[in-house]
């Protein structure tokens, strides 16, 4: 039996995404095992992050500044703005560094299921944004879900009264995907959105 410091920490640890109690415990035994390589300075990491954290009031990304780095690089395209749905849809983007613009995170999608509203979403802010101007494009990059597409859906009807160009990211067949492996929707939607054969 641990201590109840180990056993609250490796509860602790249980309770993040793809940890469950046997990994959160192989974890802090190796945690342990390395008290100074690996714990020390993950405690120094934590805690660095814990005390500088700070909503991105520009955006909604989370960051040890406010604006966020995203939003203080003067290299970013100013005019284009990608809205995705969490700050976890907006890292993924980012880092595949194919987008050169600004982010603007909604804190979730609406669902009629789950009782989440359009007023329970940062998209009245958002609408503020570009009302302000000095932004030529939306990419609406939400979940190919029903849920992500309502979203979508429902931000474009907000802002069609502006003079910005409103794009969508695609969907359908990805790279090295075999057909007979693919859901209906995931099919449906490749097909919807053939195109000429250049």
């Amino acid at each position: 039996m641990a201590s109840s410091e180990i056993e609250a920490l490796t509860n602790a640890l249980s309770r993040l995404p793809g940890l469950g109690p046997r990994s959160a415990r192989r974890a802090v035994l190796h945690l342990l095992k390395r008290r100074e390589t690996t714990l020390a300075p993950l405690l120094n990491a934590l805690a660095a992050v814990n005390d500088r954290l700070e909503t991105c009031s520009a955006c909604g990304n989370v960051d040890t500044s406010n604006p966020c780095a995203i939003c203080a690089d003067p290299r970013r395209d100013q005019r284009s703005l990608c809205v995705v749905e969490e700050v976890a849809d907006l890292w993924a983007l980012d880092r595949s560094r194919l987008f050169p613009g600004k982010f603007y995170v909604l804190g979730g999608r609406l669902s009629a299921l789950e009782g989440v509203r359009p007023e329970d979403l940062a998209i009245d802010s958002l609408v503020r944004r570009i009302e302000a101007g000095g932004i030529d494009e939306v990419v609406l990059a939400m979940n190919a879900t029903l849920e992500g597409q309502t979203t979508a859906h429902y931000v474009a009807e907000r802002i069609e009264r502006f003079p910005v160009r409103v794009t969508q990211l695609a969907h359908g067949l990805p790279v090295g995907g075999e057909l007979d492996y693919l859901d209906d929707g995931t099919l449906a939607q490749a097909l919807r959105a053939r195109r000429p054969l250049a």
